[in-house]
């Protein structure tokens, strides 16, 4: 029993009542408990102690009792429910991404940059990363693995680490080409894409596991829907929405040429590199049709994978945010609200399932010289392999040295003519040439040529007709001309007589007739040559 000295009073409502009060104990003894205890437990007291009790204050002790049992209860609720949200929307640990592409085509480089590290050192075999994944909305982050395979196809047995049979469901694959070097592009897709086929074929997945794989992407392909812009950034909205609208969304078939080859798991082309594209304008002559025949190409390879198609370069930081984005947003289904980018040749950006082939075709629209249905080797050739010379480092040496090597050299050289030597007795003063008859120019005009007829020359002797020629030639230019008026020549030899010098028209005369009479005299002996021959 309660002592009845030591209840609460209604009427005081001292603060050492409200907080203190007795409650029998196992032994019989009075202990003191807090108020609230009491007022809470006042209901399951006996119906005697509770008749002892004062009436006034029993009718607002009980509504009190109420309200805190329903708060304490509600935030006991509140509490559970948080902590259940928080199990439900954890970040899945586990998931990954298989890099695979040629070498130099700058793999580890992309997902060095998506890390946030800039100097990242390439390893050999298969390269192990991660990336961070952090969800604000609900305060936790996770890793994403990331594997990077060898651009040599002889390491691709290392594949078995990366992609095993338990965890295939949880990994994206990422084929990555080089832009600089787009002739090999179609070439990498392809032989890329069968060694993880024969991957996948070699993991043994069991017929109805695998069927449910590729059905989830076909799924997925169907249901894309363009990104509403007006949906905020939260996990729990955009699951909601997703429930809302599973049930009105309306599955179209999938065009001819999609999904072909479904691998059961998400895949992503990235083309890197695609700041060369204005190189390749430069030096190998690229129009904007081989660009857009690149492309075609290479979203026709997407259609028949069901893969997303993203451009990137890494020097001019453009798309690498975006590609992120688009990685958590399949891998752990963040809210992904980026549109298409088809417009710059050099940002392509194509989710999958967006795409189909008469989308393609408007790039058919623009080709001149180029036509769809063309291969792509024979659209987009390799260019010629150009030797790259290493030129080495030339020292320059000491001046004087190099002045004595020179020396030495044209020492060495044999003396060059420049023209026919002139006699020296043939120049004037000034320097320039005379000829010896210079002085007889007077009489020159006056002669007349001497018939030659009675000198006649051997034409067997080819040096002596030569002479003779000459000889004649000067014989009639020097020869007296008969009859002319006036007498130049007499009055020219009586100059030069009074004058004291030798007429020089009598040398050169004498020195012709010997040189005519030399030809005779060798035809003379040539023929008495002959007889004595004969003879």
């Amino acid at each position: 029993r309660l002592h009845p000295l030591l209840l609460p009073a209604p009427s005081t409502g001292s603060t050492r009542c409200r907080r203190f009060s007795l409650s029998p104990c196992v032994c019989g003894e009075m202990a003191p408990i807090e108020a609230n205890k009491t007022r809470r437990r006042a209901t399951h007291l006996p119906a005697s102690a509770q008749s002892k009790c004062p009436s006034g204050g029993e009718a607002e002790r009980r509504q009190t009792a109420a309200e805190e049992d329903e708060e304490e209860n509600n935030l006991w609720s509140s509490i559970l429910s948080e902590v259940s949200t928080r199990s439900r929307s954890k970040l899945p640990s586990g998931k990954a991404v298989l890099v695979t592409g040629e070498d130099g085509s700058g793999k580890t480089t992309l997902i060095a940059k998506l890390q946030g590290v800039e100097d990242y050192k390439k390893g050999r075999g298969i390269e192990f990363l991660y990336l961070d994944v952090h969800d604000e909305d609900i305060d936790d982050h996770t890793r994403c693995n990331v594997w990077i395979l060898d651009g040599d196809t002889y390491h691709k047995g290392l594949l078995k680490f990366a992609v095993t049979s338990d965890n295939i469901k949880d990994t994206l694959l990422m084929l990555v080409v080089d832009m600089s070097r787009p002739w090999m592009v179609m070439d990498s897709l392809q032989k890329w894409a069968n060694v993880v086929q024969e991957h996948i074929d070699k993991l043994k997945i069991p017929p109805e596991e695998m069927r449910e794989m590729e059905q989830s992407l076909v799924k997925e392909f169907q249901e894309y829907e363009e990104p509403d812009k007006e949906v905020p950034n939260s996990p729990q909205r955009r699951n909601t929405v997703l429930q809302e609208t599973d049930e009105e969304s309306v599955v179209l078939p999938l065009g001819a040429n999609t999904l072909t080859h479904n691998l059961g798991i998400p895949v992503l082309v990235v083309c890197t590199k695609c700041d060369a594209i204005h190189q390749l304008e430069k030096e190998h002559d690229y129009r904007d049709e081989h660009f857009d025949f690149i492309q075609s190409h290479i979203r026709r390879f997407c259609l028949q994978y069901g893969a997303a198609l993203i451009y990137t370069s890494i020097k001019e930081n453009k798309n690498i945010d975006l590609m992120y984005k688009y990685l958590v947003h399949k891998l752990y289904g963040f809210p992904f609200h980026s549109p298409v980018l088809v417009v710059e040749k050099d940002a392509v950006f194509i989710p999958a399932g967006w795409d189909n082939e008469k989308k393609i075709g408007i790039l058919h629209e623009n080709f001149q010289s180029l036509k769809a249905d063309d291969k792509f080797e024979d659209g987009i050739m390799k260019p010629p392999v150009r030797k790259v010379v290493h030129e080495k480092e030339i020292l320059s040496e000491d001046d004087q040295v190099f002045l004595m090597k020179q020396q030495s050299f044209l020492a060495k050289q044999p003396p060059l003519s420049t023209g026919r030597p002139l006699d020296s007795a043939t120049r004037v003063a000034g320097g320039s040439p005379r000829t010896p008859s210079r002085t007889g120019s007077a009489s020159v005009v006056n002669v007349t040529p001497i018939p030659a007829g009675n000198k006649k020359i051997d034409p067997s002797i080819k040096g002596a007709a030569s002479e003779g020629v000459l000889a004649n030639f000067f014989n009639s230019l020097l020869s007296k001309k008969t009859g002319s008026p006036g007498g130049s020549g007499s009055n020219l030899q009586g100059s030069a007589k009074k004058s004291g010098h030798k007429p020089v028209l009598t040398d050169v005369q004498a020195e012709l007739d010997r040189i005519a009479r030399k030809p005779e005299a060798m035809s003379a002996a040539h023929t008495s040559i002959t007889e004595d021959k004969a003879s």
